[in-house]
């Protein structure tokens, strides 16, 4: 069929009245170009679920593609003999609560059991719900912190490692199920409303579950350091502030023109804490009010950023591996206490310091490929993190990174270090007096040409650099040919003199080719002078 022809059954079986408006418009202008840009393919469902723009077509997300994908994960549920029951749950986004009541209807018309969650709600609540429930499967629509107009369908797994994202072969295993149905008619599923909408008592579950991860504060409310917190347009709120009064911490100042979820995300461009300036508003609310710390939850309040007083009337955000750092040296801390053994693990392009904690308290330390469904499946967890923004600070309540559960630790370490006259800051100095001064950074390629990314590979593994800012690369490691402990991966690392190193790869949710720059020296300022020396000296190698 032509493309005109394949977009005309499309718009038979899509049951929304948008989409099919949106597509009949392309049609009747013989669009062949946007056409052929929407049905040239279709979502590749992988270990990260599905995630792209909102739109019609089988290359958009839409109510035809979740439809799909909701019958797809039935199908291989049933068929591979899995617990045949799974919890949904949904955040704040454009038609998020539209996909999910779809997969409810669809799952329950295939006769799982089907727990819908009560409103729009945290990622982490569905992680929480998986093990908590028992399910056989957890579904969260979300695009967590993508541009606004994206949405999209994160998938856990109970059984071993219950409320841990999916890993291969189980996501091309899902994959082909979709595929099986997406050949059909969406009209011919059959659906079910007799579903279950979860009740409260599942949100305290979780809120009771995380508050009881700390131990009780050991200064009165008014005796606390202060804190801004926003949602950044998303669904943190409501839980975080939950889990904070129950643990007996400060309610903190919030700020209101981000604190009510709105898919529009009107005051930011990108909804990412880790992008420049999403975090303004954030900081001058903290200016205003003389706060001790910021807090940002991403819109789905999986991720947390942090930014402190600088001492110039102004904050400065934590990098994810400082924070990182102090959350894994309080993990190992309280685990000697307790007498307890286990492991410390990070993604591969997170800061080597953690390794440096998990030596001297004694504990295994583990490195990952990058994703949280790497870091949330090693064995004897006690703490796990990467580099963007994302923490598992108690691995027997959320088996997945946790921005609500972070933030609790913070303001729990904040108070602790209050009480003896002390702040982040000085934990953090205290942190390179004891383990080492490191620093971390970043350069990131965005391409408009897919082929681009292949290219700047492959020029680095023939033209492999001798010396990068004016430091020996003493040893290259290609994840490409295979590292005991990782399955093949496109991924370089370059072992530099004195400790730095520099990793390559490609992003795995966007057009980008991204270095991470690791290095350590006697002081913060040299580390930090000597990252931005390396990010000088690799940005025209992947440009």
């Amino acid at each position: 069929m032509s493309v005109l022809d394949t977009a005309a059954a499309w718009i038979e079986q899509d049951p929304d009245a948008e989409t099919r408006a949106e597509l009949q418009r392309l049609v009747d202008a013989g669009d062949t170009d946007e056409l052929d840009a929407r049905f040239a393919g279709r979502l590749q469902f992988g270990t990260a679920g599905l995630r792209a723009e909102l739109g019609a077509g089988p290359l958009r997300m839409n109510r035809v593609v979740v439809t799909q994908a909701a019958a797809g994960l039935a199908r291989f549920l049933i068929d591979s003999g899995r617990d045949r029951s799974v919890v949904i749950g949904y955040d704040g986004r454009v038609n998020s609560d539209v996909f999910a009541r779809d997969s409810a209807e669809v799952m329950r018309g295939l006769g799982l059991d089907v727990t819908l969650l009560p409103s729009a709600l945290p990622t982490p609540l569905v992680a929480f719900a998986v093990r908590h429930l028992g399910v056989g499967a957890g579904v969260m629509v979300t695009a967590s912190h993508n541009p606004p107009r994206d949405n999209g369908y994160k998938v856990y797994l109970g059984g071993d490692d219950a409320g841990s994202q999916i890993v291969p072969p189980v996501d091309g295993e899902i994959a082909a199920a979709i595929d099986l149905v997406a050949a059909g008619d969406v009209r011919a599923l059959e659906r079910a409303t007799d579903y279950t909408v979860a009740d409260a008592s599942l949100v305290q579950a979780y809120v009771d579950a995380t508050a009881a991860t700390v131990p009780a504060p050991g200064l009165p409310v008014d005796a606390q350091p202060s804190v801004v917190y926003t949602a950044m347009h998303g669904v943190g709120w409501e839980t975080a502030r939950a889990v904070f009064a129950q643990a007996g911490f400060r309610e903190p100042a919030v700020v209101p023109e981000q604190i009510e979820p709105d898919g529009a995300f009107p005051t930011v461009s990108f909804p990412n804490p880790e992008e420049p300036g999403a975090m303004d508003l954030a900081i001058a609310r903290g200016v205003a009010v003389g706060a001790d710390l910021v807090i940002a939850n991403d819109p789905d309040a999986d991720r947390l950023a942090l930014a402190i007083p600088d001492g110039s009337g102004s904050y400065r955000r934590l990098a994810g591996n400082e924070v990182g750092w102090l959350l894994g040296w309080r993990a190992a801390a309280r685990a000697a206490d307790a007498g307890v053994t286990g492991v410390l693990a990070a993604s591969i392009v997170s800061s080597p310091a953690l390794a440096r904690v998990a030596e001297q308290y004694g504990l295994g330390h583990r490195d990952t490929l990058t994703g949280f469904k790497w870091v949330s499946r090693v064995p004897d967890l006690l703490f796990g993190y990467e580099e963007a923004l994302g923490y598992l600070v108690d691995p027997q309540v959320v088996r997945d990174k946790d921005g609500i559960s972070a933030a609790l630790e913070l303001l729990s370490l904040a108070t602790e270090l209050a009480a003896e006259g002390r702040t982040i800051a000085d934990q953090l100095d205290a942190f390179a007096e004891r383990f080492g001064a490191f620093a971390s950074g970043q350069v990131a390629t965005r391409v408009d040409d897919l082929s681009r990314i292949g290219e700047i590979m492959a020029s680095l593994r023939t033209s492999t650099p001798s010396e990068l800012g004016g430091l020996v690369v003493e040893s290259v490691t290609d994840f490409l040919d295979g590292v005991p402990g990782f399955p093949p991966s496109d991924i370089l690392r370059f072992d530099l003199e004195g400790g730095a190193r520099v990793i390559v790869r490609p992003s795995g949710t966007e057009p980008k080719v991204k270095v991470y720059i690791d290095t350590v020296a006697a002081t913060s300022a040299e580390a930090a002078a000597l990252a931005a020396r390396l990010a000088a000296a690799v940005r025209p190698l992947v440009s």
